[in-house]
């Protein structure tokens, strides 16, 4: 009998966490490495969530939480959505997790059972499909192409769904692409969905406050209000407020879901980080200003990385509508031959040679599910950012 579950033959490890700790491994061996492959902000938390966390500290707000979370941050969690989605919660239909992870694999565990299928947009966060299968679901992938955007039709959508279709994953704006659908392109997805009533849609929309340009961010549920009762809107603290290690995200949906998330986490890990959800009540209820000048930082940089790849030979980057990614296509160098005489056939091979030869860590676009492409992190500076396609654009003229 063996010891280890059959499971994890279905789960393959993390490409953005593999990428990230082997450039940590070639620093502390003296290497010059430039790692553009995590998706974490460079910024730091803003001051008044520090010090609502020290005031919580203070006040002894150290003990057992709630396993949905603190009243008080259900409550900022509900006023959020009514005051920037236009999407009426009751903090009961709220929940809060260990990040946003916890929330998407607390949803898919409390309604998948073995043959569920969850219809999942190429490219995808690398950890949705695993996450299904731990789960016992099976992923089923609906393919986007750069020609349009990276973005999930209508036609596309129809196709993928079937009589054993449980969930739509839907992530606006999208890891690792960037891709971020207007209200016409949701108009046109939900029209699709309400003619399979079956069909829930998890909405991941962690990057929201992050869109650059004239872009306006809608959700699902804001679109379509008929979604509404089949909808479980996602999203979190990370990203936009600096807090990734703080480690909470949320959700609001049905009670009835909200109820199953919350037995299943009762088991798993209890509440959240009590500390970390009175930061979060005053991320969500104090100033947004620190969220709007670091939106305006990261557009810079977004306009400086995709101007300098398109200049490298090989390489062709569209320009996203959000996140923090850019998802260049390298298929203009497949079939090359790199400094160290292999030949370049895939885009795992192009990032590995790119490590190797220039120390820069990126992710290969195959780990999300549609290649030949590559994501790069641009949560960095301006000079690192400079710096870092200075060499891909060596690299590529090399080969």
């Amino acid at each position: 009998m063996a010891f280890l579950a059959d499971v994890l033959s279905r789960v393959k490890p993390s490409a953005t966490i593999a990428v990230t700790q082997k450039a940590r491994e070639l620093k502390a061996k003296g290497r010059d490495v430039i790692s553009l492959g995590a998706g974490e902000p460079d910024f730091d938390t803003p001051d008044n969530v520090k010090n609502a966390a020290i005031e919580a500290i203070r006040r002894g707000e150290t003990k057992y939480p709630p396993v949905s979370g603190i009243v008080p941050l259900r409550e900022a969690i509900a006023a959020k959505f009514k005051r920037e989605n236009n999407l009426d919660y009751k903090p009961e239909q709220t929940i809060v997790g260990t990040g946003g992870k916890q929330i998407l694999f607390n949803a898919f565990m409390a309604t998948l059972n073995p043959g569920d299928e969850v219809v999942i947009p190429t490219p995808y966060w690398v950890s949705y499909p695993e996450m299904v299968a731990i789960c016992g679901g099976t992923p089923v992938f609906a393919p986007t192409t750069i020609d349009n955007g990276f973005k999930l039709t209508a036609a596309a959508l129809e196709k993928a769904i079937t009589p054993k279709t449980k969930w739509l994953v839907m992530n606006s704006p999208s890891n690792p692409s960037g891709a971020a659908y207007t209200r016409d392109e949701l108009r046109a997805l939900a029209d699709v969905l309400l003619k399979h009533p079956h069909v829930w849609t998890l909405t991941d929309d962690m990057y929201e406050h992050l869109t650059y340009g004239d872009f306006v961010f809608t959700t699902l549920a804001e679109v379509e209000p008929a979604l509404y009762d089949r909808t479980l809107t996602m999203n979190g603290v990370s990203k936009a407020y600096a807090m990734t290690g703080w480690r909470i995200g949320y959700a609001a949906g049905p009670v009835q879901l909200i109820k199953a998330m919350d037995m299943i986490q009762g088991q798993q890990t209890s509440g959240a980080c009590t500390i970390a959800q009175w930061a979060s009540v005053e991320a969500l209820n104090g100033p947004q200003d620190f969220v709007h000048k670091n939106k305006a930082i990261f557009q810079a940089r977004r306009d400086l990385v995709v101007s300098m790849l398109n200049q490298a030979r090989g390489i062709n980057c569209p320009v996203p509508e959000g996140a923090f990614y850019v998802y260049p296509s390298c298929e203009g160098v497949i079939g090359k031959k790199g400094p160290s005489g292999k030949v370049i056939a895939t885009d795992e091979d192009f990032v590995s040679e790119l490590l190797e030869a220039e120390g820069v860590a990126v992710v290969h676009g195959s780990a999300f599910g549609l290649g030949p492409n590559f994501r790069i992190s641009y949560a960095a500076s301006e000079k690192t950012l400079e710096e870092a396609c200075i060499r891909i654009q060596r690299f590529t003229n090399s080969l």
